[in-house]
């Protein structure tokens, strides 16, 4: 028996009968021979983590865009929090842990550079739409490996798609990654405007603080033990209807104080404008792109809008910045 055979089979003993099995996985696209030590969802894991896709969440932005200061969230740093919360919440259940974490390290892969203010850019500028989630499953399944894609299994796919507020995970430990998207964000994003001065814990309405705690430890202890509690021994994770009305009502608050704050998005405005240009020229450019994207419209094998988003969604905000400079700012000029 392989060690990947008794992790296999510790699974039975140990796990929640709800829980997602690694011998039981719906597979992947394409059949591949087992790894003698390694189960399917720990294998995706690794192979997230290693990806290219993944290194540069370091430097995309998770809500402020340049800010004065190394303490706060990237895309990077928020993943790494929404994965520590969901891994969290999948012990304590005995659900599985690798899944959760392959699925929380996967889920924002495709994210624009700046937040949702490229992802808003992008979806304007693109005739048929853009949404990172999406985005995020076109890299495992195609854009990582030259075209190749990662192969991921079926339940980790369906986990990083269904991470979004109207999805619907067909797991369990992807329901899990679902609310602790949010957990993280919500609370982490309180943390960085505090830190920002754009919002002072006291300004945080009592009707939500009572409920759910009155500083970032305290609400992040008091809703993964909501959500814990309430979803032992049942085959859905859910918060009681208390903690999750709270839950909403401080995203509400945030979006009205902090996400639309003028003070917290002055350069939202100049970014988004730099994505537009930058998806006009290279429609108009397409073979400026690297070759491995000019490549995919030359062979007609895919839409020139869909390759621009490709190109554009996996930038860094520096590098976006970079390339603007580079075709539009005029360079000094020497002998």
């Amino acid at each position: 028996m392989t060690i990947r055979e008794q992790t296999e089979q510790w699974e039975h003993e140990y796990l929640s009968p709800y829980a997602a099995f690694s011998d039981r996985s719906r597979g992947r696209d394409i059949p591949e021979e087992q790894c003698d030590i390694r189960p399917v969802y720990q294998r995706d894991r690794d192979r997230i983590l290693h990806c290219k896709a993944f290194r540069r969440l370091k430097q995309k932005t998770q809500v402020f865009l340049a800010p004065a200061g190394d303490h706060y969230r990237t895309r990077m740093t928020h993943t790494l929090e929404v994965s520590q919360n969901a891994r969290t919440i999948a012990k304590a259940l005995r659900l599985n842990e690798d899944l959760v974490e392959a699925i929380a390290l996967g889920h924002d892969l495709g994210h624009t550079p700046f937040g949702h203010s490229g992802e808003k850019a992008l979806n304007e500028a693109c005739s048929f739409g853009f949404e990172h989630h999406l985005q995020s499953i076109r890299v495992v399944e195609f854009l990582e490996k030259k075209g190749e894609g990662l192969n991921l299994t079926w339940e980790v796919r369906d986990g990083i798609r269904n991470h979004q507020t109207s999805g619907n995970p067909a797991t369990l430990e992807g329901q899990i990654v679902r609310l602790s998207d949010k957990i993280a964000y919500i609370n982490h994003d309180i943390d960085d405007a505090i830190r920002g001065k754009v919002l002072r814990e006291s300004d945080i309405p009592r009707e939500y603080t009572d409920v759910l705690g009155n500083s970032l430890r305290e609400r992040l202890n008091n809703m993964i033990h909501d959500i814990v509690s309430n979803s032992q021994g049942k085959p859905k994770i859910a918060m009681t209807d208390e903690v999750y009305k709270a839950m909403q009502g401080l995203r509400t608050f945030m979006f009205e104080h902090v996400y639309r704050n003028p003070a917290a998005k002055t350069e939202e405005e100049k970014a988004q404008h730099m994505l537009k240009v930058l998806f006009d020229h290279y429609i108009r450019h397409p073979e400026e792109m690297p070759e491995e994207y000019a490549g995919y419209i030359r062979q007609e094998e895919e839409d020139p809008e869909r390759i621009v988003c490709d190109y554009i969604a996996g930038m860094t905000d520096q590098y976006a910045i970079a390339k603007f400079e580079e075709i539009y700012v005029p360079k000094a000029w020497r002998v």
